[in-house]
C-alpha cells in the first residue's frame, strides 16, 4: 500500500476516534509504533490538529476542528461540484457568498492544466441563469440562523401597507427567480405566511420557541390546504398556454388540447388570487377569465386604473 493511501487511512480513522493511543493504530494497520509516530508527524505537518498527551494514560487527540479530511474526486465530480456552485452567482446575496467563492477557487486551482482548458471553454457555453436582482438582502443569513436554531422573532416588515412588526417563527429560507424567500408561522394571525427576505428591515429574536413547527423541507412536503375554495376556469390560446406552463404555480392546472389552445378548470385557494392576478394582467388577449368573478373584478380595475393614466381630456 503507497504512503499516501496509508496516510489518509490514519487520517480517517484518528479524526472518527478525536483520542486514541499509538498502539490502537498499530493493532488497526497491522504497523509498528514507530511507524505510527513518523504517521502522526506526517499528518501534523499536513496542518491536522494532533497534540499527545503525557503520563501513563497518555496518547493523542484531535483538536475540534472544521476542516475535513481529504476527499477524492475524479475530475469530472470536481467539474460538476464547480458549476453547481457557479449556478449560484446571479444571485446578489448568499447566506454563504465568501465560502462559496474559496470553495470554487480550491476546486479550479485543484484542476489539472487539460481540465482547467475545459472548465474555461464549457462556462463560454452554459450558465445557470437566475434575473440578476439589484436588490440587497442583508438579513438573509440571520433569518436561516435563526430557523435553524429553531428562534421565534420579532421582525420590522415593509409591505404595500407600510411597515409593521411581525412576531413568528422562521420555517426556513428559499430561493427563487432571484429573490430570497421566508415562510413562517405569524403568531398573530395564527397560520404559516411567506415573507420576503429583502423586505425585512431589523431582526430581534424573542424568547426561545419551546413548540414544535415545520421545517422547509416539511412544509414543501407537506400536501396545499385549500381553506376557502374557489374555482379558477380560463381559456388560454396557444401563447396563453405556453406561458402558464412555464408558471411553477399554474404550470400542472393546464389543459391542452388539439389546436395547441388549452383552459384551466381546477379549484384553488381564495388567497392565490392575489399571486396569480398579475401574471393574467400580463397574459391580456392571452387568458379569458370565466370564472371566479373576483378575479375579472380585479383585472378590469387594474385595466381602468392604467388606462385612466392615459386618456387624453377634449
Amino acid at each position: 500500500m503507497s504512503k499516501a493511501k496509508r496516510l489518509l487511512d490514519i487520517l480517517l480513522f484518528v479524526s472518527a476516534k478525536k483520542k486514541f493511543t499509538a498502539q490502537e493504530v498499530a493493532d488497526e494497520f497491522n504497523i509498528s509504533i514507530r511507524t505510527v509516530h513518523r504517521y502522526i508527524l506526517d499528518l501534523s505537518d499536513m496542518g491536522l490538529p494532533i497534540y499527545a498527551e503525557q503520563g501513563r494514560n497518555g496518547g493523542y487527540n484531535v483538536l475540534t476542528s472544521r476542516l475535513l479530511p481529504p476527499i477524492l474526486f475524479t475530475e469530472d465530480e470536481v467539474v460538476s461540484i464547480f458549476f453547481a456552485f457557479q449556478s449560484l452567482k446571479y444571485y446578489r446575496d448568499l447566506p454563504f457568498d465568501t465560502e462559496i467563492s474559496s470553495a470554487s477557487h480550491k476546486l479550479y486551482s485543484s484542476l489539472q492544466h487539460e481540465a482547467k482548458q475545459k472548465v474555461d471553454k464549457l462556462q463560454s457555453y452554459i450558465a445557470f441563469w437566475n434575473p440578476k436582482r439589484a436588490i440587497e438582502t442583508p438579513l438573509l443569513k440571520d433569518a436561516l440562523e435563526a430557523a435553524i436554531e429553531n428562534k421565534n422573532l420579532h421582525i420590522q416588515y415593509e409591505s404595500k401597507s407600510g411597515t409593521t412588526t411581525k412576531h413568528i417563527h422562521p420555517l426556513g429560507v428559499y430561493a427563487h427567480d432571484g429573490l430570497w424567500y421566508m415562510p413562517a408561522f405569524d403568531f398573530t394571525k395564527q397560520k404559516i405566511l411567506l415573507f420576503r427576505v429583502d423586505r425585512i428591515l431589523s431582526i430581534v429574536e424573542s424568547e426561545e420557541n419551546k413548540d414544535k413547527f415545520l421545517n422547509l423541507e416539511e412544509w414543501f412536503g407537506s400536501p396545499y390546504e385549500i381553506k376557502h375554495p374557489i374555482r379558477l376556469h380560463v381559456l388560454l390560446s396557444r401563447e396563453g398556454v405556453r406561458q402558464c406552463k412555464s408558471d411553477p404555480n399554474l404550470g400542472d392546472f393546464v389543459v391542452i388540447t388539439q389546436d395547441g389552445t388549452g383552459y384551466i378548470d381546477s379549484i384553488i385557494d381564495k388567497g392565490e388570487l392575489n399571486f396569480i392576478s398579475p401574471l393574467f394582467y400580463r397574459l391580456g388577449v392571452h387568458a379569458q377569465i370565466l370564472e371566479p368573478k373576483e378575479l375579472i373584478t380585479n383585472l378590469q380595475q387594474q385595466a381602468k386604473e392604467i388606462l385612466s393614466m392615459y386618456q387624453v381630456n377634449d
